[in-house]
């Protein structure tokens, strides 16, 4: 399952960074996640200051 990056995003550009399969990228209001891409490795939770980032 990929994660998802909510409307609690601040899009402070963290998560972007620590992805190791480049899944996440800035959007129009929030960053998101490319769920074909997304192995759920989970780095990019680890990382969000307002726990923005969700299991699907």
């Amino acid at each position: 399952m990929a994660h998802q990056i909510t409307e609690e995003c601040i899009a402070c550009g963290a998560c972007e960074p620590e992805c190791p399969e480049g899944a996440i990228s800035e959007g129009d209001d929030i960053y998101v996640i490319d769920p074909g891409k997304c192995t759920d490795c989970g780095t990019c939770v680890e990382v969000c200051p307002t726990e923005a980032i969700v299991e699907l």
